[in-house]
């Protein structure tokens, strides 16, 4: 019987024994299998997360960040404790004991799905699992990701310690509202820095990785609280916190950004604009878009914020009065249906969600609103964002649209969009009314840049930035017009002509294979014999044709992409008249190179780029400071800075064109538009039909530039051009920027002297010679200005097409080197004369 019972005990003990060791034979075989191939948790080592790449002014304040994930990395040891001990708390009680996984816990969570029958299903992951799962593997529910899971977490313990794997955990997770890891949505939900951050609102991250989505503070604001709730009371179960903090804690209402119990961060950062969008794109371009939206780029740019203001407004002030004197209203093409408009509740919310522009602020801020009632006398508004005072009601009375063509009746209805802003006394600031805005048609843009370093202060691309992204600073290619003349006249002047050398301006005729073509000054008049001086400050275009001519398209041509206006430019004497495309951005970068004195600049929005460690990895400045390092440097004398810039144009060439370009401010086709209290030099443009208006101008430190026309190119209008158009964009920008820049004369290069001429004639004057006609050019030493000497293009003046207004009475007939006959006034005789010509 013994012998039995033992048999009966040693066979069961024999087959638990098999049991146990295929059980952990199959096991371990599964172990192997699933552990075979796995990707290689060592690289998690090298963390390097999605960080947001941000940029900052020249003061050190964010001005716009940029990333695909939202997140601000913090090393473990900037992490307080408290934040770590309300995720532990919430997500892995016994990460500090576990090796990776927790028996206990996966028992539980399976004990606790066969009680509800499948409805209580929870995971039992560790945050060492959950790092895994986050990195390295798919999110699925699946026992093979379970078991892959759990084969990594056991490699990764044996390799980092706990404090870098909490690290990865509280900077990968995601906890809503876009925001990834913990510093950043400690910023996004609190707007503070973590260690900022109360029981409560350490609790209350820590509620969210459950289910981010879920959790709003707002729409989910009772199921959010009771999850803090509970991880507070894990908190004090854990010992983290006392009794004491814990029933004052869980009193604490949740307070959030979102319930607008906190300012946003993003209060803090300007509207994202057109230069901040732009040094996206070319750092895109230069670093790649994927690393500059993940990389954590600290980008310095080049803007100054004061002056950027002003670059918008005064662009924002010449686009809108343009459009004003048209008199017509177009809206905004917004409207709100009628069964929207019966409450303010109703309204304010629909209002909310339609998609205008938000960032205009022009002499004030610029409202959405909608139209409530029309009625004769006024018009009856709701406003957003604001609230309706006695003192401030919200109509609109008939004389604020004295400007447009019609009534109410005849331009507005129930339930349109329109713009609003206040209109108050200019001392005071009380207020008068509400008036009535829109969004020009017209579009421009504007840039300013310093010429010496080439660093953008300014970049103004449209009207507004969330109406249209389309930068037309840079992106917008438009014929330059008139105001490419001036590197013809450097080629010119740099090929031996000089400012006093004069040029026929007579009519012509050209044969274009398709056609005869006579090309026209502006004025579709004609003045003979002209220095060049005059032809610049004139804008003549004939002039200008027939000097390209002379000095070939092929050098004009390398002149132009010499100074970057253009890549490859077509050698077509139309183009001499700026007939081929190029932008903004290229034009103000050239003519800074007037302004230094012919040394070649690159444009830039941005002074340094620091990677997420801080090591430069780009620099603008390439400066070099040869005896900065001089201990015998005598205190006053300043050390000699290298600018290590190639010399694109001679300096006695820059100087010349630039006071000839001064000439066009004091007396040519920008006179009258622009008085700065500093020498000021520019050229104006506008092109055929006036569709596109230029003018670029410069002090000795400050080039700027604007142009304006349609996006669909098409006249402006009749009587259109720079001077009177973009003309005066230009001094209400410089006015700020003379006071905070300042700006002297332009520096005369040595090898020169001055000679006095008339500038109607080209002849040289005594040295006291004084007068309006008198001019003191500047000319290389040993190059005497010749007279007598003439050249001819090669061009025949057009058949029975008389000269006009300013060429004298009594002029006198010559022959051409063609054969041809022209009519020359009397004074041609001073100076060089040559010919040439087009539109």
């Amino acid at each position: 019987m013994i012998r039995f019972i033992l048999s009966f005990f040693g066979g069961i003990f024999t087959m638990l024994t098999l049991g146990l060791a295929v059980g952990a034979l199959s096991i371990g075989a599964i172990f192997w299998v699933y552990g075979r191939d796995l990707p290689s948790h060592e690289s998690l080592a090298q963390y390097q997360p999605k960080t947001i790449s941000r940029i900052y002014s020249g003061e050190g304040r964010i001005i716009d960040e940029f990333a695909v994930e939202r997140r601000l990395f913090a090393p473990a040891e900037e992490i307080p404790d408290l934040i770590k001990q309300a995720f532990i708390s919430a997500e892995d009680k016994n990460f500090y004991n576990h090796a990776g996984y927790d028996t206990r816990g996966m028992v539980a969570a399976a004990v606790d799905a066969v009680k509800s029958r499948g409805r209580d299903v929870r995971g039992a992951s560790t945050i060492t699992q959950q790092v895994m799962k986050n990195f390295l593997l798919d999110g699925s529910r699946r026992v093979e990701r379970k078991i892959k899971e759990i084969i990594l977490a056991t490699r990764l313990e044996e390799t980092l310690s706990k404090e870098k794997i909490l690290e990865l955990y509280l900077n990968e997770i995601f906890l809503g509202q876009n925001s990834y890891g913990v510093a950043a949505a400690a910023q996004t939900y609190f707007n503070k820095t973590l260690g900022e951050l109360e029981p409560h609102e350490a609790a209350m991250l820590a509620a969210m990785p459950q289910a981010p989505s879920k959790y709003h503070p707002v729409h989910a604001k009772e199921r959010v609280t009771q999850r803090r709730n509970y991880v507070l009371r894990e908190m004090k179960e854990n010992g983290y916190i006392t009794q004491a903090v814990y029933e004052s804690e869980i009193k604490k209402p949740l307070r959030t950004v979102q319930n607008g119990d906190f300012e946003s961060f993003k209060a803090a950062l300007p509207p994202r604009d057109y230069f901040t969008d732009e040094i996206r794109r070319q750092l895109s371009r230069d670093f790649g878009e994927g690393e500059f939206l993940t990389g954590g780029f600290a980008v310095r740019a080049t803007i100054d914020p004061e002056m950027q203001i002003e670059a918008a407004k005064a662009l924002r002030t010449q686009l809108e009065q343009f459009d004003r004197s048209l008199g017509r209203w177009r809206g905004t093409g917004k409207t709100i249906e009628e069964a929207n408009l019966a409450s303010e509740d109703a309204w304010r919310a629909a209002l909310a969600s339609t998609d205008v522009a938000r960032d205009i602020d022009l002499d004030g801020k610029w409202h959405p609103a909608v139209v409530l009632e029309v009625g004769d006398e006024q018009m009856r508004l709701g406003i957003e964002g604001v609230e309706e005072t006695e003192a401030e009601p919200f109509v609109v009375p008939r004389k604020d649209i004295g400007w447009l063509r019609g009534s109410f009746q005849d331009n507005f209805k129930r339930g349109d969009v329109v713009f609003v802003r206040r209109m108050t006394e200019d001392g005071s600031g009380a207020f008068i009314r509400w008036s009535l805005r829109q969004v020009p048609e017209v579009e421009g843009g504007f840039m300013a840049m310093d010429v010496n370093t080439g660093r953008v202060i300014a970049m103004q691309g449209g009207f507004s930035y969330e109406h249209s992204v389309f930068n037309r600073a840079t992106q917008a290619r438009r014929q330059p017009g008139s105001s490419f003349k001036p590197f013809v006249y450097a080629s010119a002047l740099d090929s031996g002509y000089t400012p006093a050398t004069i040029v026929i301006d007579a009519p012509i005729e050209i044969d274009t294979g398709q056609g005869i073509w006579r090309p026209t000054n502006a004025s579709n008049q004609f003045y003979g014999p002209t220095p060049l001086r005059t032809g610049i400050e004139k804008s003549r275009n004939l002039m200008t044709v027939r000097l390209a001519q002379e000095v070939g398209m092929d050098v004009v041509a390398a002149y132009a992409e010499r100074f970057g206006v253009y890549d490859n430019m077509g050698p077509y004497l139309a183009n001499a008249l700026g007939s081929e495309e190029t932008t903004l951005f290229k034009m103000v970068a050239a003519y800074a190179m007037f302004a230094n004195g012919g040394e070649r600049v690159e444009p830039t929005l941005v002074d340094r780029v620091q990677d997420r460690y801080g090591k430069t990895i780009y620099r603008h400045d390439q400066r070099v400071c040869t005896d900065c390092d001089n201990p015998a440097l005598p205190s006053s004398q300043p050390p000699h800075i290298d600018s290590r810039r190639e010399r694109v144009m001679n300096a006695i060439t820059a100087y010349q064109l630039t006071s000839m370009m001064q000439g066009v401010v004091q007396r040519g086709t920008a006179a009258g538009a622009v008085n700065l209290p500093v020498p000021t030099a520019g050229k104006t443009g506008t092109t055929n039909d006036a569709k596109d208006v230029w003018f670029i101008g410069f002090t000795s430190n400050i080039v700027a530039g604007c142009y304006i026309g349609y996006d669909d190119p098409r006249s402006l209008g009749r009587g259109a051009s720079g001077g009177g158009y973009c003309g005066p964009v230009f001094p209400r920008f410089r006015e700020k920027a003379v006071k905070k820049y300042g700006g002297g004369k332009f520096r005369i290069p040595p090898g020169g002297h001055f000679i006095k001429i008339d500038r109607f004639t080209g002849a040289r004057l005594a040295d006291d010679a004084q007068g309006e006609n008198v001019v003191a050019e500047y000319f290389r030493d040993g190059e005497e200005p010749v007279f007598g000497i003439s050249f001819d293009g090669g061009f025949a003046m057009g058949a029975n097409l008389p000269l006009f207004d300013e060429v004298p009475q009594g002029g006198r007939e010559v022959t051409t080197s063609t054969g041809r006959k022209a009519v020359v006034g009397p004074k041609a005789d001073f100076g060089t004369l040559s010919s040439g010509g087009l539109y």
